[in-house]
Order: C-alpha cells, then structure tokens, then sequence
C-alpha cells in the first residue's frame, strides 16, 4: 500500500448539528476526516451546534481551503451553513444555497420537479387539524414532514387508528406533507458530478427492510441500524427501468441545480408482473450518508471509486466551483 499524499490542504468537516441526524452526522463526520487524511489532507473535524458564532470562529481558526459538510437535515441541509460559508467565501462541498433549501422543502422540489416533467406521486401539504378529522387521501398514504431528511417522521397510514396515531405524535410543526403509498420496491440512485460531461448516475441500488426486522418501508432505522435493511446493486430489475432510473436521477439533480453529489429516491411499483415497474420520484438527497451503511459510498465502491476518493472528488469539485465563480 502506497504512502498517502500529503499537503493537499487543510479541510474542516462539518459534522453533528442539532437536527434529528445529529448522530448520523458524527458517523459520517468521522469517516470523512478520515478518508481526507488519507487522501494526503490536513483534515480536521469541527462539531456543530446551535451556537453559530462558535462554528464561525472554529472556521476562522481552523483557515480551511475548502469545507467538507458532512451535516445532515436542518440547518446542514437546507441551505442555512450554506448561506454562512458563501458569506465567509469558503469553498464548500455539495450543493449551493438554493439547490439545498428547494430539495429539502418537500412541497418546494414536488413543484419543481412536476415542471420538469418527473413523475411524483398524487399528493398535498395539509394542515395536521385537516389530518386529525378526515383521511386527505385514499388509504393508504404517506405523511411526511415537509423538512426533514432520513425518512425522520415519515409514517403510512393504512387505517383510522394509526391516523390517530401520527396526529397524537406528530411535532413536525402544524403541516405535512401527504402522499399516495406507490406499493412495491424502493430503488436509489446516487449521481456524482466528477467530469467535464456535468452528472453522472452511477448504478441503481433495490433497498429491502429485512425480514423481521420491524420496517414496512426504508425508515430511518432501516437506513441506520444494523440488520435493517438489504441493498441489491446492480438491482435486478428490468433493464429499460434501470435506465429510466439514472435517467430521472440526473434530471432531478439537474432540475433542483445540485452540485458534488445526490442521491435520488423513488418508489418502483412492479406489483402488476408483466416484468416493467412504474418508477415515481420520492425526492434527491443533497446531503447522502457517509457513515458504513451508507448508500452513496457503496454505489461508488461498485463503480470503482473508493471512499477516500469520493470526498476527494466532492472536494476537488467545490474548489472548481469557488475558482470558476471568481473568474
């Protein structure tokens, strides 16, 4: 094994934050400034927390060339820290301030991507009072929050009694987000931007709760725990809806204007077996995971691209973006 480059830079790796990922985010904080090292960075991890002045400072001490946000859901992912990075004039990874609040409001990316075309599934923002008196759809359907990330507060409600039971435990603010279930599978593709022909998909990955694992569908505990889930990849479906697939994951990237990387979910309905699926847009990931069981590493890895060499690339693309917006 060869010696790892060295004085490439330094590079903070925001981590943590105070959303509901918070832990998420230390793991993929950690494996980050890790794989940075041994990429030939001076890598050096920075916690965040509510305290905005500490993150200014630690980012003035620390003097970075460049800032990896490892940060996930609120304030990571939303375009708050990118709004604080773009007023220090700081090269940051992943997508810029719009890209990020538009993919991370619900509502927000549901319009932008049905005015370009992608299939999302029938479905509203309603008030959680609306919630509580009447079913807002057919059963069954999707309630989620309209801002966060992780699958956080995301229930199918199949009958009156688990209605009743999203509303009584509901603290995602006085709206949702309600969708129609899509049966079926749930397939993910991760689109990386590492070349001069713009985003790329890189395969498609089938997600399965494991059997007795306590998860319908891919929650946050499924993402996260061990033994929630089983990842396929390549997954094995019909080839024409692979394709389809990449195809709509880099529309969608394109759509809401991402940088770095994404990962687009969907929902791939194949209940009807004539051997093709309906494939219906969940929503784009500006933030993936970076911890082990992360998804967006794992697709890399099958196209050959460790995982120090993706936060290099994710890296080496902010440093373009922040010299082309200089030109």
């Amino acid at each position: 094994m060869s010696a790892p480059q060295q004085n490439k830079g330094r590079i903070t790796v925001l981590m943590g934050g105070a959303s509901a990922e918070r832990e998420v985010s230390l793991s993929s904080g950690k494996g980050v400034v890790a794989a940075m090292k041994e990429a030939g960075y001076d890598a050096q991890g920075l916690d965040v927390t509510r305290d905005l002045a500490a993150v200014v400072a630690g980012l003035a001490e620390q003097k970075p060339v460049a800032v990896f946000n490892a940060l996930h859901g609120r304030f990571g992912e939303d375009g708050a820290i990118q709004g604080v990075l773009e007023w220090l004039g700081l090269p940051y990874t992943h997508s810029g301030l719009r890209a990020s609040a538009n993919a991370m409001d619900k509502e927000a990316s549901r319009q932008i991507f049905m005015t370009a075309g992608l299939p999302v599934a029938e479905g509203r923002v309603v008030l959680i009072s609306e919630l509580a008196e009447q079913d807002p759809l057919p059963l069954p359907y999707v309630v989620k929050p309209l801002d966060e990330g992780s699958s956080v507060g995301v229930s199918i409600v199949r009958n009156t009694n688990q209605r009743a039971q999203v509303v009584e435990e509901w603290r995602y603010g006085p709206v949702a987000l309600v969708e129609q279930y899509i049966p079926g599978r749930e397939i993910t593709v991760g689109v990386l931007d590492d070349g001069p022909d713009g985003p790329r998909a890189l395969t498609v990955t089938d997600i399965t709760p494991n059997a007795g694992s306590g998860h319908d569908f891919y929650d946050y505990a499924a993402k996260y725990g061990a033994g929630g889930s089983r990842h396929t990849l390549p997954a094995e479906i019909h080839p024409d809806d692979f394709a389809r697939a990449c195809e709509l994951a880099v529309a969608a990237h394109k759509a809401l204007g991402c940088s770095g990387a994404s990962r687009s979910d969907f929902r791939y309905d194949d209940t009807k077996g004539d051997g093709h699926g309906q494939i219906v847009l969940l929503e784009v990931n500006t933030q993936p995971g970076m911890t082990p069981t992360s998804l967006l590493p794992e697709q890399a890895a099958y196209c050959g691209i460790s995982y120090s060499e993706l936060c290099d690339l994710l890296v080496q693309d902010a440093l373009r973006r922040a010299d082309a917006a200089r030109r």
